[in-house]
C-alpha cells in the first residue's frame, strides 16, 4: 500500500502462497526492478547480525494478508539474521498505530497481540484510530488498561515513533509492506511482483550481504 493510497479501500489480489521463497529465489533478482540499493546506506541496528526490517501499518490490508507468511518466516531465520518490525508514520493515523505497536512492545505483548490488532481492524472492522478505542481494545484483550494508556502516552513510545519515522525516511519507504536488508537494500511486493516474491528477494539479499560483508 503506497503512502498516497492508505485511505482508499483496496482489494488484495493474487498474493501467491504456493512456492516457497527459497524456490522462487532461484529465478534471480534484478536491481532496480525487484529491489533497490540505497544510495546512502543506513546504519543497521543489530550489531553482528544481518538485519531485516519489515515496514508495516496495521491499517494496510496487504500487511494483514502478508503477516502469517512473514511471521512464519521470521521464526525460522538463520542465526546470523535479526528480524524486526517497524511501523511507518506517514500521517497522524499511522503515528497512532505506531504508538499502539510500541506500547505493546514496551509491555512485551507484541507476540500475543500483534495478530489480534490486525484481526480487530480487518476482520472485526473495529475503529482503532483514537486513543480511547485503542485502550478499550487492549483492556478487552486482558491488558491492564491504565498501564497501557500510560505507556501509550509515554516519552519512550514517542521516541520510538520518531526513530521509526526517521528509519523509514532513510530507507525512502513510500509504501507498505516493505522489507529492508542491512540498511543497504529494500524490496516490496510492488517491486518484486508479489509479497511472496519480495520475501524471496529478501533471502537473496541476505545472501548478497553474507558474500560482500
Amino acid at each position: 500500500m503506497k503512502r498516497r493510497e492508505f485511505s482508499s479501500a483496496l482489494v488484495l489480489a493474487g498474493l501467491a502462497l504456493g512456492a516457497t521463497p527459497a524456490a522462487r529465489a532461484q529465478g534471480g533478482f534484478v536491481e532496480g526492478k525487484d529491489f533497490v540499493k540505497l544510495a546512502t546506506p543506513v546504519p543497521a541496528g543489530t550489531p553482528g547480525k544481518i538485519e531485516v526490517v519489515e515496514f508495516f501499518w496495521y491499517g494496510c490490508p496487504h500487511c494483514n494478508a502478508f503477516e502469517p507468511q512473514l511471521d512464519a518466516w521470521s521464526k525460522k531465520v538463520p542465526a546470523d539474521v535479526a528480524f524486526r518490525r517497524v511501523p511507518v508514520a506517514f500521517t497522524a493515523l499511522h503515528e497512532t498505530h505506531a504508538k499502539l505497536f510500541y506500547a505493546l512492545e514496551a509491555m512485551q505483548q507484541v507476540e500475543a497481540m500483534h495478530r489480534k490488532v490486525f484481526a480487530a481492524i480487518h476482520q472485526q472492522h473495529k475503529r482503532l484510530d483514537k486513543e480511547a478505542d485503542i485502550v478499550a481494545f487492549a483492556t478487552e484483550n486482558g491488558l491492564d488498561g491504565a498501564k497501557f494508556a500510560e505507556t501509550f502516552k509515554s516519552f519512550g513510545v514517542a521516541t520510538k515513533v520518531r526513530q521509526a519515522k526517521a528509519l523509514s525516511e532513510a530507507y525512502k519507504i513510500d509504501g507498505v509492506p516493505s522489507l529492508g536488508v542491512q540498511g543497504r537494500f529494500f524490496t516490496s511486493g510492488s517491486l518484486a511482483g508479489s509479497n511472496e516474491r519480495a520475501l524471496a528477494a529478501t533471502e537473496y539479499l541476505i545472501g548478497v550481504v553474507r558474500k560482500t560483508g
